[in-house]
């Protein structure tokens, strides 16, 4: 069953940015694209643990500060030759809003 929470408003989020979410399960990093589409990503790098957080938002991708591996915002996977995924959170915006189901 979803638990959604409110986390903050779209415009909380920088353009091609991110924003951290802090959980009991570790931080979660919320990505805004320039399309002002949202995604939820485990904070860690697949490859080594790097804070995604501080990575470069691109199209739909980031890529993670350390090693350069990009990851694919919608689904969390690693972009080849790279493997691994991240975990995705669902996000959904109502009314400017931004809801992410913990």
């Amino acid at each position: 069953m979803a638990e959604w929470k409110s986390i903050c408003k779209l415009d909380d989020i920088p353009r091609l940015g991110s924003r951290i979410v802090r959980s009991m399960n570790g931080d979660i990093a919320l990505f805004r694209t320039s399309s002002d589409e949202v995604f939820a990503l485990r904070d860690r790098c697949p490859h080594k643990g790097g804070p995604l957080s501080q990575g470069l938002v691109h199209g739909n991708q980031v890529t993670c500060p350390l090693h350069g591996w990009r990851l694919r915002l919608d689904s969390g996977e690693a972009v080849a030759p790279d493997q691994g995924c991240s975990r995705r959170y669902p996000i959904r915006i109502e009314s400017g809003t931004v809801f992410l189901d913990i």
